[in-house]
């Protein structure tokens, strides 16, 4: 189960929050926070995946954004993956040149 996303610039500047699980406000920006810091800190050789709080996190970079998803611990990570990827793709159908695979 998908529990929240996440489109996170490099900058730590969040551009999309979507909550699929009940946070409250304080909660909501205790975890963008935490994760943000732990996501923009990882270096580039990393994996995309994160262990956090029970869950796993699952990101990737495209251009100057993170796509974070946050799933339950046995969810299949490279599916989470693939999910992101065909949504970038969608975005970029229909925005144009949302953003470059890096």
């Amino acid at each position: 189960m998908i529990h929240f996303v996440l489109l996170i610039s490099r900058q730590g500047k969040v551009r999309l929050t979507k909550w699929y699980s009940p946070y409250t406000q304080k909660e909501r920006t205790k975890v963008i926070r935490e994760l943000s810091g732990v996501i923009l800190t990882r270096g580039p050789k990393l994996c995309n995946f994160v262990e956090w709080r029970g869950y796993k996190v699952v990101y990737k970079r495209y251009a100057s954004l993170y796509f974070c998803m946050c799933i339950d611990a046995e969810d299949n990570e490279l599916e989470v993956l693939e999910i992101i990827h065909h949504y970038v793709e969608i975005l970029d159908r229909y925005f144009g040149s949302v953003s470059q695979p890096n």
